[in-house]
C-alpha cells in the first residue's frame, strides 16, 4: 500500500513537471522583409496554414484597392511565392482602402473603410472579388472583421443611429445582416473603434469580445446573438485616444493596448488586462513604456505571459502578462500575427516582414 502511495505522488510530480510552461525572456528580434512596395500600406493580415500540405498562405489588404497573398512552405527558410494582386469590379473613380480582411476554408473576405462600406467575398481558387454586402451611410466605416468558423463571421464599425456597427453572416459570408440598434447596448457619441491594425475583434470559440474608442469592451458570449457591454480603465478623452487592439488568450485571459497615436511616447493608462473574460479590467505598466501601439498579440502556448506589441515606434515584449515590458526594435508596423511561439509577421508603411523572437 505504501509502495502504490509512492507510485502516485512520483506519477504526479512528473506530470505537474511535463505540464510546466516554461517563461522566455526574448532579447532580440530580427526583421527580414519579404514583400515591399512604397505605394501600398498594409494594416490587416490573416495567416492560413493548410494543414495537408504544411503550407501557409498570408493574405493582405490595405490601401488603393491593394489586397494578395504570399505563400511558403518553412516559416525559418520562408520560399515566398508572391501570387500577386487580386482583382476587383471597382470602377477606377473609386479608391477604396481594405482595413479589414479574414478567411474562411474556402473564402478570403476584404471590407473597405468610410462610405460606401463594401465587402468582398473571393473563393479560394479564383482571383476575381465579388460584392456580397454594401452599406451606404455618412458615418460608416468599418474597422475589423473575424470568423468563427467556416460560416459564422463578424464585423464592427463606428457607430450609425445611435448603436456600434455590427454585422453578422451565416451562411460562410454569402448574406449579411447588420445587428439593429434595440438588440446592442446603447452606444456612446461618436463611439466606435480605431481601423488601426484589423485587431479591434477577440474571438475564443462562442466567445467575441469587440474594443472600442470609448475604452468599452462589448461582449457576446453566443457568437454575436446578444450583446453586453463593460467599461475599462483605458484613456478616452479625446478623439484620437482609447483602445486601437485587444487579443485573448483563452475565455479568462485578456489584454488590450491603445493610447494617442499623435502624442505616441505617452504612457498613461493605455495598457489594460483582464483574467475574469473581460468583465473587469486593470491597468498595467502604468506611466511605463510601451507608449501608443496599434497591434498586440499573446505569444502562443505560453500560457498568456508572453505579449508583443507592435505600432510605428517600434516592437515591444513582455513575459508576465503585460505587467513589465522591454523595447525589443525601433523598425516600424502597423500590425503582427504569430505563426508559432517565436515568429510572426508585420505589416506596415510599405512592407509586409518576418519577425523572428530569440531569448
Amino acid at each position: 500500500m505504501k509502495s502504490r502511495y509512492i507510485l502516485v505522488v512520483i506519477l504526479f510530480y512528473l506530470s505537474c513537471k511535463s505540464n510546466k510552461i516554461t517563461v522566455r525572456d526574448f532579447k532580440t528580434v530580427t526583421v527580414e522583409n519579404i514583400l515591399e512596395d512604397s505605394l501600398f500600406s498594409i494594416r490587416a493580415i490573416d495567416i492560413v496554414k493548410n494543414q495537408k500540405y504544411n503550407l501557409y498562405t498570408l493574405y493582405y489588404s490595405g490601401s488603393n484597392k491593394t489586397t494578395g497573398a504570399l505563400s511558403f512552405n518553412d516559416i525559418f527558410t520562408p520560399k515566398i511565392e508572391n501570387k500577386g494582386r487580386f482583382n476587383f469590379k471597382i470602377p477606377d473613380s473609386v479608391n477604396v482602402y481594405f482595413r479589414s480582411i479574414a478567411n474562411t476554408s474556402k473564402s478570403t473576405f476584404v471590407l473597405s473603410v468610410a462610405n460606401p462600406a463594401l465587402l468582398y467575398k473571393k473563393d479560394k481558387f479564383n482571383r476575381n472579388f465579388e460584392l456580397v454586402y454594401q452599406e451606404n451611410n455618412p458615418d460608416v466605416f468599418y474597422d475589423s472583421m473575424m470568423f468563427y468558423n467556416d460560416l459564422e463571421g463578424i464585423a464592427i464599425g463606428d457607430s450609425t443611429n445611435g448603436c456600434l456597427s455590427i454585422i453578422i453572416t451565416r451562411d460562410g459570408g454569402e448574406t449579411w445582416n447588420k445587428i439593429s440598434c434595440d438588440k446592442l447596448p446603447e452606444g456612446l457619441p461618436n463611439e466606435g473603434a480605431f481601423a488601426a491594425s484589423n485587431s479591434n475583434i477577440a474571438i475564443v470559440g462562442n466567445k467575441t469580445w469587440v474594443a472600442t474608442t470609448a475604452g468599452r469592451i462589448y461582449f457576446s458570449e453566443d457568437k454575436g446573438e446578444t450583446w453586453e457591454v463593460f467599461n475599462s480603465p483605458m484613456v478616452k478623452n479625446k478623439e484620437t485616444e482609447g483602445i486601437y487592439s485587444i487579443d485573448f488568450y483563452d475565455e479568462l485571459n485578456g489584454f488590450a493596448i491603445g493610447g494617442d497615436y499623435t502624442k505616441p511616447n505617452e504612457n498613461a493608462a493605455n495598457k489594460i488586462k483582464t483574467t475574469n473574460g473581460g468583465k473587469t479590467w486593470q491597468l498595467v505598466s502604468q506611466h511605463k513604456n510601451p507608449g501608443y501601439r496599434s497591434c498586440v498579440q499573446y505569444v502562443p502556448n505560453a500560457n498568456a505571459k508572453e505579449l508583443v506589441a507592435i505600432g510605428f515606434k517600434g516592437i515591444d515584449f513582455s513575459n508576465d502578462g503585460g505587467e513589465t515590458w522591454k523595447h525589443l526594435s525601433d523598425e516600424g508596423f502597423y500590425t503582427l500575427r504569430f505563426v508559432n511561439d517565436s515568429v510572426a509577421f508585420a505589416a506596415g508603411s510599405g512592407r509586409i516582414s518576418k519577425l523572428v523572437f530569440k531569448e
